[in-house]
């Protein structure tokens, strides 16, 4: 599928202008400081800030509302050695933000538990079997991370088990919200946090601070110990690395690199990644997808054991475990992305009537639905929603595409669905079996009124021009300075006119495009993932118009400049 690409406007005379004095005071390519400013970073300062990221630069977490409130109740727990449990979701945010709270709370002497929801017994967030069994353990107070803050009937049955309850979360509220006792989460409609686009693991990390900072605790050694879990947890659950999160995952892929978690050097080994400076791309397409296996195909008890184990015999047991499943989760991945492909050729006849895509079946394990969704939106570019139904109750989960906001789409038709949760681009959802055609109907309706056909040409965005001759080792070692990269921060994406392809195109892997190309002289060896579609349409000698990332490839010990293909225009041979 062709992308649509916008590429951005020539800088104005007075941008010019600035571009060359940010060139000049930090002594960087003019290409460098166009990017800069493309950012909004024209400031000196911030620009040294930006590319030396700092803990000391984050936000008092006293701001929240709530803070103070849930520091002294969290602190007269522990000295009145209550059992405390933490109370996480099983995707990697919610497991790293547990063993986060329950290794930085074990520090300062707190009696605490973990308790992860099994997604297949309990389903999402707060559950009223897992309240019963924290009950019975003889639970005082429960954190809950990543999760809650729709859990209107839950936090109900909690207070009236004479339990209390701090929700710290990051998904959007709905109107109302539960009566716990302290609520955390910078998405509050009345919240002054500054930043409101932490993840789950950020909050958790601001609890822990003002809990710390209560108790008068140098903190210098929980960010050496643990920040590497805050890393893993902000890259992996896809928020934007701007701001806080950009200090969190820079400064935690540093920690990560000194291998001080057992378990998570343990999986870091067994997923072939312990030869390299890890990246934010080896965390979202190596790691985490491990991690989230533990949930998806099992318990995510094993993910969070793994993050605080202390032992090396039994974490390797825990990552050999979580590998299997892992593998597992591939291949039922792959057969349910058959199915929902064959289903959707089937019922759309014509894909480009369809604005959302709503695809459901008895068969599919709900532990995989997302990963497929996201798969789908990758290759039909519509909103999507994949349901599987257990006893006429459907399990969905839906991944969304630029500009659509999918909780506000599913707020649309709320009057169908039993609940739903989740982020702009990401939900989850539980929708009666019988209901499923008018949700399709009404999703269709509203996607249609929010979309135009030109917003369901998947976009690319395009920072600027870029001649071959420009590339060079210089230039590469300033882009790498913009890492970690992420969404609000995605690797620049240049494009070139008019290149030659030399020597023959060819496949590799599953369908990934190998090509070089050539212009003024200068060659780019080049590669695109899930490009090899355009294979039959290459030939030797031909001019393309090429967009493309630029970054450090090592093979078999020698280090070269590569080029990441996003999309091709045919020019003339």
């Amino acid at each position: 599928m062709h992308k649509r690409w916008e590429i951005s406007e020539p800088l104005s005379e007075e941008q010019l202008d600035l571009r060359n004095y940010i060139a000049e005071e930090i002594k960087c390519p003019l290409l460098i400081a166009n990017l800069l400013i493309r950012k909004g970073l024209t400031d000196i300062k911030e620009i040294r800030s930006f590319f030396n990221p700092r803990l000391d630069d984050v936000y008092n977490p006293f701001i929240f509302k709530d803070m103070d409130k849930a520091a002294d109740r969290i602190i007269q727990s522990i000295n009145k050695k209550e059992l405390i449990t933490i109370y996480g979701d099983y995707d990697v945010d919610g497991t790293t933000s547990t063993a986060l709270l329950y290794l930085g709370l074990k520090k300062v002497d707190a009696i605490v538990d973990f308790y992860i929801p099994h997604r297949m017994i309990d389903g999402y967030g707060l559950s009223l079997s897992g309240i019963d069994q924290l009950k019975e353990n003889g639970t005082k107070l429960i954190i809950s991370v990543d999760c809650g803050i729709n859990a209107i009937q839950e936090v109900e049955e909690i207070n009236q088990q004479d339990i209390d309850i701090i929700i710290t979360d990051h998904h959007n509220p709905k109107d109302i919200l539960p009566n716990a006792f302290a609520v955390i989460n910078p998405k509050l409609p009345d919240s002054d946090y500054p930043f409101k686009d932490l993840a789950g693991v950020g909050v958790a990390y601001k609890v822990l601070m003002a809990v710390y900072q209560k108790l008068g605790v140098d903190t210098q050694e929980f960010v050496d110990k643990y920040m590497d879990l805050v890393a893993l947890g902000t890259i992996a659950d896809i928020v934007v690395l701007a701001d806080e999160n950009r200090i969190f995952a820079s400064i935690g892929l540093e920690r990560l690199l000194k291998k001080q978690n057992i378990g998570l050097n343990a999986l870091i080994n067994i997923a072939g990644l312990s030869h390299k400076e890890l990246n934010s791309a080896d965390i979202v397409f190596g790691i985490a997808p491990r991690i989230n296996a533990a949930g998806r195909m099992g318990s995510a008890l094993r993910a969070v054991e793994l993050m605080v184990a202390n032992d090396e015999e039994k974490s390797l047991e825990l990552a050999q475990i979580i590998e299997r499943e892992n593998s597992l989760r591939q291949q039922i991945d792959q057969r349910t992305y058959e199915e929902a492909c064959e289903i959707i050729e089937k019922k759309y006849k014509n894909i480009q009537e369809a604005y959302c895509i709503v695809v459901s079946s008895d068969n599919w394990h709900p532990g995989v639905i997302g990963i497929v969704a996201s798969k789908l939106v990758e290759k039909y570019y519509r909103p999507t929603i994949m349901i599987t139904f257990k006893e006429g109750m459907g399990s969905g989960s839906g991944r969304s595409i630029a500009g659509f906001d999918l909780f506000e789409a599913l707020s649309s038709v709320d009057e169908y669905l039993e609940n739903f949760g989740g982020h702009k681009y990401a939900a989850g959802l539980s929708v009666m079996m019988e209901y499923v055609d008018i949700v399709e109907i009404r999703l269709n309706e509203y996607a249609r009124e929010h979309l135009t056909i030109e917003d369901l040409i998947p976009p690319l965005s395009i920072d600027s021009v870029l001649e071959l001759y420009e590339i060079n080792n210089h230039l590469l070692e300033w882009l790498n300075k913009f890492a970690p990269y992420g969404p609000g921060n995605i690797r620049p994406v240049f494009y070139t006119r008019e290149v030659m392809i030399v020597g023959f195109p060819y496949n590799v892997g599953k369908n990934h495009l190998k090509l070089k190309v050539m212009k003024d002289g200068c060659t780019l060896d080049l590669i695109g993932f899930n490009l090899g579609d355009f294979l039959p349409f290459l030939k030797k000698g031909a001019t393309i118009d090429i967009a493309y990332s630029l970054e450090f490839n090592t093979w078999q010990g020698r280090t070269s400049i590569q080029g990441k293909l996003k999309d091709i225009y045919f020019g003339q041979d």
